[in-house]
């Protein structure tokens, strides 16, 4: 990020500004409520939205000229592969948002979603709630570490390498297996630093993404090189 300051923030302000629109339509409909279904779904697909965070530390790793273009083309090295394994997690995504919804409807009846001024209170403090607290968190939990074991290394492993998705996803999958406890505090370390970032307004995601992003190429290099 020190190297490439301009792009490296500049990327994450794109990524802030899709967050922050997405969050103005849902406020426009009366959904905001649904932000924190979406938040989770964002940290499935969220590997992907990075291709080209990992391609500028890939340029930079190797001390070559990087542009915009580079940063922004990234994926169509790998087009096919990327694009198969990116239907792929925005299939889970809309498996999560319709499952969110089905443990809505189960927990708090068809009588709506609660406005966001109300949605916390009855979140933390009625027994309805907390049932769909509880499960939400166990099921998008286990569908988080599920698609993390998946993603984590096979989108920057596609954007490198000739390999198809399903290798590239036993390739991640291994290396959970084989690294569990530097892997699983990786894991908790990200849905920290994003959760960070969107504390603050959403103006520290500018920051976290890039960050994250980087941080997931030189992960990637660490286990199984370029």
């Amino acid at each position: 990020m020190r190297r490439a300051p301009v792009l490296s923030l500049g990327y994450g302000a794109v990524f802030t500004l899709c967050v922050a629109a997405l969050l103005a339509s849902l406020a426009s409909a009366n959904l905001l409520s649904l932000a924190l279904a979406l938040a989770g779904g964002f940290m499935l697909v969220g590997p992907l939205m990075a291709v080209g965070l990992y391609e500028l530390s890939r340029r930079l790793s190797h001390d070559q000229p990087v542009t915009l273009g580079d940063v922004l083309t990234a994926g169509l090295v790998a087009r096919g592969q990327l694009a198969f394994f990116g239907l792929c997690l925005m299939l889970v995504f809309f498996v999560w948002i319709r499952t969110a919804f089905l443990m809505l409807m189960l927990f708090l009846g068809t009588s709506g979603v609660p406005p966001a001024s109300q949605f916390m209170h009855t979140l933390l403090f009625t027994p309805e709630g907390l049932g769909l607290l509880v499960t939400g968190s166990i099921v998008g939990g286990v569908l988080a570490a599920t698609v993390f074991a998946l993603s984590a290394l096979s989108v920057p492993m596609l954007l490198v390498r000739r390999i198809d998705v399903v290798s590239a996803a036993r390739a991640s999958i291994a290396a959970i297996v084989a690294n569990p406890a530097a892997m699983a505090l990786w894991g908790v370390l990200i849905v920290a630093i994003m959760v960070l970032g969107a504390l603050t307004w959403l103006v520290g995601l500018a920051v976290a993404f890039p960050l994250v992003g980087h941080a997931t190429w030189h992960a990637y290099i660490a286990i199984y090189g370029e």
